[in-house]
């Protein structure tokens, strides 16, 4: 019985790979990418005449009207989908930091979003080390009243399997115990600064949080182990509500009721032009639709090409369109997400459930057959932090590319004021267009996705399985009791 059970499972795998033998359409979009990719050349452009994307700015909405003419320019139906979004800019900060309050020296400093609008706190410096829960509860009331000094990732030397968290969670923690204001030490050399949101609901924290430099952190760091330091924030900042859009191409398919939606955040921070992030991302998805629409792709299930704005501000445009499929009664529709954030030059495929191995090693299996330098890598696991963290809060598998690198040892400037197109590689660009195209295309065509969207019981011990309970639990949106 169990060697005839064995044999119908591997007739059965044999006939999903015989109806997913995609290699023709695969090599047709290879070709096509290759030959007539427009990424680099319109994020070259973009980047050039319009600058930051920030959403909420002039530089915003001329960044959605950009993606929508593209797209429409081949021939899609292209919609607007407006929402709503407390949209948040930095005017002016100072900081200070010195021995006494009357000694305080100026230190080079980026405000965090979403600070509030106008700030003006002094007051003792604490080192937090890391920022993580374990480092306020020896003594609770150590950070109460203080300026807390945390460091953005894993100080080195601590201990062994040390899990940092997102800087909004860390910040949270901080308000959590009392902290009157928040120092991030970044972990790049050179006096880089970083932004990004400091609140995990992209909503405006009640105290001001900044970012200094490796090389000024430390020197801060090392002056508290000898004697007190004190600090003075100073900032103001805008918040109001505007409107926004994310921009949607649609590809129509047979399945009137089956959809694929591939999305990345086409918004930036302000400091430069996010041509890394999210740029190779959000104009790769681009220009997969315009290779679809070269090769005339007739997919069974519809595809959405998704342009998200509000990603950096708190996921804000990914959510509006969950809530907005939620109250249509879409979400079921929605068979899965694939997201392209920062994604650049991937080796292999990856999503959230582990049950998409076979598909999708053997679409890479055919992808390696077309191009060697796609090791055809698997990864199975699930994070937050991007536009797919709405959709796997909705229970919606999610995907994307896997082992990638991020070109011209780019990683450094994330969220930096170096975040330029200079960063970009164009054969690797067109490596995350055509490997992702042909993910986007399996998806797309194969007769069954062996996947389906998980119901709240079903999803609580998943995103447990994942070590989520924590991250969603500070950031509010941990919607089970125990």
């Amino acid at each position: 019985m169990k060697k005839l059970t064995l044999l119908l499972l591997c007739l059965a795998a044999a006939a999903v790979q015989a109806q997913d033998n995609f290699s023709a359409a695969f090599e047709a979009i290879n070709r096509d990418v290759q030959q007539n990719s427009r990424a680099y050349s319109s994020l070259k452009d973009a980047t050039t005449t319009i600058g930051h994307r920030l959403t909420g700015s002039p530089q915003g909405a001329q960044a959605e009207t950009y993606a929508y003419n593209l797209l429409k320019s081949y021939g899609y139906q292209v919609k607007y989908q407006p929402f709503s979004v407390e949209s948040w800019a930095r005017k002016t900060v100072n900081v200070q930091t010195g021995a006494t309050p009357a000694s305080l020296q100026p230190v080079k400093a980026v405000t965090l979003a979403h600070s509030p609008v106008s700030a003006d706190v002094s007051a003792e410096v604490v080192d937090m080390g890391n920022g993580l829960e374990a480092d306020y509860q020896a003594n609770p009331d150590r950070a109460r009243g203080k300026i807390a000094l945390l460091y953005l990732g894993v100080l080195p030397g601590s201990p062994r399997g040390t899990k940092s968290l997102h800087r909004s969670e860390k910040t949270a923690i901080a308000i959590k115990y009392g902290a009157k204001g928040v120092i991030i030490i970044n972990s790049v050399k050179d006096g880089v600064l970083l932004t990004g949101t400091a609140s995990v609901t992209g909503k405006l924290i009640p105290i001001p949080a900044v970012c200094i430099g490796l090389e000024d952190g430390m020197k801060l760091k090392t002056a508290l182990t000898t004697s007190k330091q004190f600090a003075r924030l100073q900032m103001t900042n805008f918040s109001g509500m505007i409107k926004a859009r994310n921009v949607i191409a649609t590809l129509k398919g047979s399945l009137p009721k089956e959809k694929i939606v591939i999305g990345g955040h086409l918004d930036s921070w302000d400091l430069a032009t996010g041509a890394i992030d999210n740029g190779i991302g959000s104009f790769a998805i681009i220009d997969m639709a315009r290779s679809f629409s070269a090769l005339k792709v007739k997919p069974r299930r519809t595809i959405e090409f998704v342009l998200f704005m509000g990603e950096e501000q708190g996921l804000l445009g990914s959510k509006a369109y969950v809530a907005a499929a939620e109250q249509a009664h879409e979400l079921d529709n929605i068979r899965f997400m694939l997201n392209y954030d920062m994604t650049n030059d991937p080796k292999g495929f990856s999503t959230s459930r582990q049950e998409m191995r076979q598909l999708f090693t053997n679409w890479g299996g055919q992808a390696a057959a077309i191009d060697s330098s796609f090791k055809n890598l698997f990864h199975a696991g699930a994070g937050l932090h991007s536009d797919h963290q709405p959709f796997l809060l909705a229970g919606i598998p999610t995907g994307g590319g896997a082992g990638g690198k991020l070109p011209n040892n780019s990683g450094p400037y994330y969220h930096s004021d170096k975040d330029g197109f200079h960063l970009v590689d164009e054969q690797e660009l067109k490596n995350t267009v055509r490997f992702s195209a042909m993910l986007l295309y399996g998806l797309a065509q194969t007769p069954e996705i062996p996947v389906r969207r998980l119901g709240d019981a079903e999803l609580k011990p998943f995103l447990e399985s994942q070590n989520l309970k924590e991250p969603l639990t500070i950031a509010g949106e941990w919607r089970w009791k125990d």
